[in-house]
């Protein structure tokens, strides 16, 4: 009867929406060449943004932040938006936050945009 609890225990904590809780955890860094002066991250299913996640914060070239979320979000797919110091913004779209532990932004001069990759 143990290990019969134990199995289905394991077996609920292990399931996909279990394990996609809490793990869109993810650090961003910068390595644009800028200051970053906000971050938002949203879920693509929403057309909201919500709040600058650094707030009164500046993200300074190559520094990072991590962004945390509560848990209580199963969605993996989410949006990023960042604004630089100047006021230009960049936005990557449909991150799959539950497969990436970090964001790198860099600036592309050839294509006079920021280019990101998701590891």
């Amino acid at each position: 009867m143990r290990r019969l609890l134990l199995a289905s225990f394991a077996a609920i904590c292990l399931s996909p929406a279990a394990q996609a809780q809490g793990r869109q955890d993810f650090e961003m860094l910068n390595r644009s060449g800028y200051q970053i002066n906000e971050i938002y991250v949203g879920p693509s299913s929403s057309p909201n943004w919500g709040r600058d996640l650094l707030g009164q914060n500046v993200l300074a070239n190559g520094r990072s932040f991590n962004v945390t979320f509560s848990g209580n979000s199963s969605e993996c797919l989410w949006d990023i938006k960042i604004v630089y110091e100047d006021r230009d913004q960049s936005e990557m779209r449909q991150v799959n936050l539950c497969r990436v532990s970090r964001v790198t932004m860099f600036w592309d001069r050839q294509r006079n945009n920021t280019r990101f990759v998701a590891e």
